[in-house]
């Protein structure tokens, strides 16, 4: 492979474990969600996101879905969508502002820290300093990104590691397209950047687009069919600056 000149990184099941994410983090938000619409909605991000699930959720905006549902509360329709999205594991970009607000107290308050793979810091570090630019793409919000990586457990703010965050405005992540628009957001080539993932339809897209790809084998992720001819790891050590 070519050596890369930025190295773009998933989350879930690439930095961090994927039980962390849905064992502590997903129920963060569903024990929290009602009292936060309750209590939280008149707050101009909360409305925005709340705003979002409604034109995620094919209306124009949300009192138009409360329209449609007039005896319930435009609270209980986002917190019945939010339930049903999260059940569904969809990457909608509302529900994931909204999931970011929530877990932005949890953070703050030191009740959620985030857990990250020990090979992880040390390789980041090791590949900045080749002079290799390290970003972020996930499902996830830009925002709660940035709350994940400035809250890691025993290392605490860990944001300086990245020179830049992607979530679903850029695109969905098993769409080629978005990509390529990273790439030139980035001003690289597809083939200047390394796409580290655990799964394998965003591989597949990415590579697509001419982006250089690597599974990452963790534990508790799927393993690819034996038929499908990309390279796995199982540590970022792997991966030689």
């Amino acid at each position: 492979m070519a050596l890369p000149r930025g190295i773009l990184l998933d989350i879930e099941g690439t930095t961090s474990s994927i039980s962390f994410v849905h064992d502590v983090m997903f129920p963060f938000v569903l024990e929290r969600l009602e009292e936060f619409l309750l209590n939280q909605t008149d707050r101009e991000d909360v409305a925005g996101a709340c705003e979002q699930i409604a034109r995620d959720a094919g209306y124009n905006s949300l009192s138009q879905w409360q329209e449609q549902f007039p005896g319930q509360s435009a609270q209980k329709l986002v917190q019945t969508e939010v339930r049903r999205l999260m059940a569904a594991d969809v990457k909608a970009t509302g529900l994931k502002t909204l999931q970011g607000l929530i877990w932005q107290g949890g953070f703050d308050s030191g009740t959620l820290q985030s857990h990250v793979y020990p090979d992880v810091v040390p390789a980041i570090e090791r590949w900045r300093k080749a002079g290799i630019d390290v970003r972020i793409y996930s499902s996830g919000s830009i925002a709660a990104q940035k709350l994940f990586f400035g809250h890691v457990a025993q290392l605490g703010n860990c944001l300086h590691l990245f020179s830049g965050h992607y979530d679903t405005t850029s695109g969905n992540k098993k769409e080629s397209a978005s990509y390529v628009k990273i790439a030139r957001d980035w001003g690289l080539e597809p083939r200047e950047i390394l796409f580290i993932s655990d799964i394998l339809a965003e591989l597949a897209a990415a590579q697509n687009a001419g982006v250089q790809v690597r599974c990452s084998l963790r534990p508790g992720n799927a393993s690819l069919p034996n038929d499908v001819e990309i390279r796995c790891i199982q540590s970022f050590a792997e991966v030689d600056a």
